[in-house]
């Protein structure tokens, strides 16, 4: 079980995905998003997989231009 990177599921993850991926206070990803990414893109993702830095800076780097350039957890 490896983690796809993160350019192949990011774009189709839901905003609730998004959000816990960012929002997390860990690397590791939690159940919701584990099977979002696996009807994504066909990949099991264990339970044990974390995103590296690089995934959590561009996750929180496209987060933030979809919130208008306002930065994480502004509306």
């Amino acid at each position: 079980m490896t983690l796809p990177p993160i350019r192949d599921w990011w774009p189709e993850l839901s905003q609730d995905g998004r959000r816990a991926v960012v929002d997390s206070d860990t690397p590791h990803l939690d159940d919701a998003v584990r099977e979002e990414i696996r009807v994504i893109t066909g990949a099991v993702v264990g339970m044990v997989e974390s995103l590296s830095d690089s995934d959590l800076s561009y996750a929180r780097a496209h987060i933030e231009d979809e919130d208008g350039g306002q930065g994480v957890g502004v509306s």
